[in-house]
């Protein structure tokens, strides 16, 4: 049996690519391994898919490559999405910071995507195993479950490594490395942070304690919730801090701002001094009361317990510097398991840009989160799969 284009994975890209392609004329095979489909679109965003960001730039974006993602960005943008999901009558809402989420449930984004391949005659082909793809005079043979089929075009939308309970495997990049691709050693992203012992002994009773903060690791700042947890620290600020602090090669501090309403932190604290308040005290207006005492006992070492007026104007300029900057060495992460994306993945100088094609093997191409762009907390991650997914789908 043969077709134009074959697509390896029914996600995000998948299903767009899919689409995409059939919608040009081409006879699509669309092959997923999974019994359910497009099962992280379904959990995502608390059920209601987090679907793309306004606010999305190629900044946003991570990558060995950084300029790579450009391309795709601008040629199908969330003005796209944006326009396909209100064709499809789906009511949607922003939350913070350009996030758009489905008002109702992220299955309509799942219904969506399947209406646009049917439409397009995609055919489907699931649950059905790859067991093995290899070169053909006229293009690809891709040995499934279900027997062999060819292809002109070989799309692998295989995702990466996120959540393995619901079906995350390391084909595309075993896939990628057989057709002689490299693979960007790939990481959990966005992701909780464990902290060692020693430091769990002294804030980790502070479980569920949450707090404003501004969170960096060798690259943007980023304002957002810090979430104390049993084992580290999580929220949405940590989250985004996360992935740089992977790209770093887990070397870097975490630097947490824990005021980040009050922009002179020292000419605060002196202005405090008048009354007869404690700096813990001063510290429960900011953050939880319990995290406030705990933090002022642990970063001062018994000697910040004074009232502000009894403590040397030097100590001042130590804890304005701390609470401004309070550095943390994680001890790893929470693993695939608790990641929204992986970090890494199909090396991007080997593709083209505008078609996501592997230059040195035609017909070949990768999309989503198979590839080495990861995208931000907050829609970031689903443009890249619609945009690259629909740009392949343009060439297949």
């Amino acid at each position: 049996m043969k077709f134009d284009v074959i697509v390896i994975g029914a996600g995000a890209a998948g299903m767009m690519c899919a689409a995409t392609a059939g919608a040009r004329g081409r006879s699509v095979l669309l092959i997923d391994h999974a019994a359910k489909l497009a099962e992280k679109i379904r959990i995502s965003g608390g059920g209601r898919c987090n679907f793309t960001n306004r606010d999305l730039t190629p900044a946003s974006f991570l990558s060995q490559n950084p300029h790579f993602c450009r391309s795709a960005l601008s040629r199908y943008t969330p003005q796209h999405f944006i326009a396909l999901v209100e064709r499809h009558g789906i009511a949607f809402h922003e939350k913070t910071l350009g996030q758009l989420f489905c008002n109702d449930s992220s299955m309509q984004i799942i219904n969506m995507l399947k209406a646009e391949c049917d439409v397009a005659g995609v055919r489907w082909q699931m649950p059905s195993a790859v067991t093995a793809v290899a070169r053909t005079d006229t293009g690809f043979r891709v040995d499934t479950d279900d027997g062999p089929r060819e292809c002109t075009s070989l799309v692998v939308a295989t995702g990466g490594l996120t959540v393995p309970k619901i079906g995350a495997t390391p084909f595309g990049y075993r896939l990628a490395e057989q057709f002689g691709l490299a693979v960007v050693p790939p990481k959990p992203a966005l992701v909780p942070l464990a902290l060692d012992p020693a430091w769990l002994a002294r804030f980790g009773e502070l479980s569920g304690a949450s707090f404003d903060s501004v969170a960096s690791c060798d690259g943007p700042s980023f304002r957002e919730q810090t979430l104390l947890t049993h084992r580290g620290l999580s929220g949405p600020a940590i989250l985004q801090a996360s992935s740089y602090w992977q790209q770093a090669g887990a070397r870097e501090p975490v630097v947490i701002d824990l005021l980040p309403e009050v922009h002179d932190a020292e000419g605060w604290l002196h202005g405090a001094r008048a009354g007869r308040q404690t700096l813990a005290t001063l510290l429960a207006d900011h953050l939880p009361k319990r995290f406030a005492q705990q933090w002022v006992d642990v970063e001062g070492a018994g000697s910040w317990n004074a009232a502000l007026v009894e403590l040397p104007r030097a100590a001042l300029g130590d804890i304005a510097r701390r609470l401004k900057g309070w550095p943390i060495q994680p001890a790893g992460t929470l693993g695939y398991n608790k990641a929204e994306v992986t970090l890494g993945g199909v090396d991007t100088r080997a593709l083209d840009q505008k078609t996501m094609a592997a230059r040195a093997v035609p017909g070949l191409f990768f999309i989503g989160e198979v590839v080495d762009v990861t995208g931000w907390l907050g829609g970031y991650n689903f443009q890249w799969a619609w945009s690259s997914g629909w740009c392949a789908g343009q060439a297949a």
